[in-house]
Parts: structure tokens; sequence; C-alpha cells
């Protein structure tokens, strides 16, 4: 592996948190998709993932990447019991818009909106921040223990839990929201330190 570090001097970052699809580009050389190995893209899980430079540079540890994808799917699909998508999604939206992961805000912005049908109140989470009222408590106490967890884990606990609680929420929901959150939490450190979020090509032509 190489460990020249890739600058894009004329890239179009985004200028604002938007639910817009972005790319992201790496910093440090991700695995060719022609020569990801078999234990690679075994570890990719879905094979479209091969197309994304963020889980082909994943792969170049297997291990990791297949444990890290198991957990991912688990979280956000697994809604057989607990908490709707909609609220899990809004966990890792408000987590990553709190810890300023403008690519992972994004797509779990978007999911939020597609599951809910709420894009304004999820357009308004990400204009005004985590502080902002979003218009029942259920969805206001979700992203305020997602905010909770990310700022200090271990300070995260009774009064939070309370809060969701007291929102309607039972213990299996409370614990899709936790999962959602805490995913994200380390997600959102991962993708910002190995590479950065750009406008597409087709969108940046008429900003």
């Amino acid at each position: 592996m190489t460990d020249v570090v890739t600058t894009y001097a004329g890239l179009a970052r985004p200028d604002a948190y938007t639910q817009e699809g972005l790319g992201w580009v790496p910093w440090l050389l991700p695995v060719a998709e022609d020569e990801l190995t078999d234990a690679q893209r075994d570890a990719l899980i879905e094979p479209a993932r091969a197309k994304m430079p963020y889980f082909r540079l994943l792969a170049r540890d297997p291990e990791a990447l297949r444990a890290r994808t198991l957990t991912d799917l688990d979280i956000f699909y697994n809604v057989s019991g607990g908490i709707g998508r909609a609220e899990r999604e809004l966990a890792a939206a408000a987590t990553s818009r709190h810890n300023g992961c403008v690519f992972c805000a994004s797509v779990h912005a978007a999911s939020a909106t597609r599951e809910s049908g709420r894009q304004a109140d999820v357009q308004r989470l990400l204009d005004e921040g985590v502080e902002a009222d979003l218009g029942d408590e259920t969805w206001n106490a979700v992203v305020a223990a997602s905010v909770a967890l990310a700022d200090t884990p271990l300070a995260f606990g009774d009064a939070d839990i309370a809060r969701l609680r007291a929102a309607g929420l039972d213990d299996a929901e409370i614990v899709d929201v936790i999962g959602g959150a805490a995913f994200f939490n380390w997600a959102n450190r991962l993708m910002l330190s190995l590479g950065e979020p750009e406008v597409p090509a087709r969108r940046a032509s008429t900003r």
C-alpha cells in the first residue's frame, strides 16, 4: 500500500449540509476494483460496494471491513423488532451533523426523509443543527440522546434514557437509537480521517 496522501486542489467541496447525494474521494489509495481478492470481495458483503472507493479502501483490512459491514446492516436493516428505520436513520444523521461529517449526514438525512416523509423536519436538522426543534418529542429525544452519546459516551446515562422513555420508547427501541448513534459516532471519525466529500460533477457545474 502506498503511503502517499492524495490531495484534490480543484475538488468541488460542498458548502452546506444537504440531502442530495454527494461523492467521496479518498486521501489514501484504495484497492483497485479489478485487484480485489476473493477475501476482500467477500468482506464487502454487497457486491455493489466494490464500485465505492471508501469500501475499497477499507477492504485493505478485510476482516475489520466484514465485521463493520455486518454491524452496519444489522443496526439499520434488522427491523423485525425495535424502532423504525426512520428513527435509526435520524440518530445517524444527527450524530453526523453534530460531528461535522457532511457526507454521512447527507446519506442518512436522505434516508430519514425517505423512511418518514418528513423532509422539512430533516432539513431543519441539517440547516439549524442538532438544537433544532423537529416538531415532536420523540424525534427531539432521539437527536438529544444521539448528541449526548457523541459528545462524551461515558456521560450518556440515566437522564438520556429517561427522556427517551418519556417520549414513548421501550427498551428495544432505545437500544436501536443507541446503536445507530454509537455506530456513526465511530464511522464519522473513520470517514473524516480517510477522505472528504465532493459535489458530483453534474451538480457542481450548475453552482
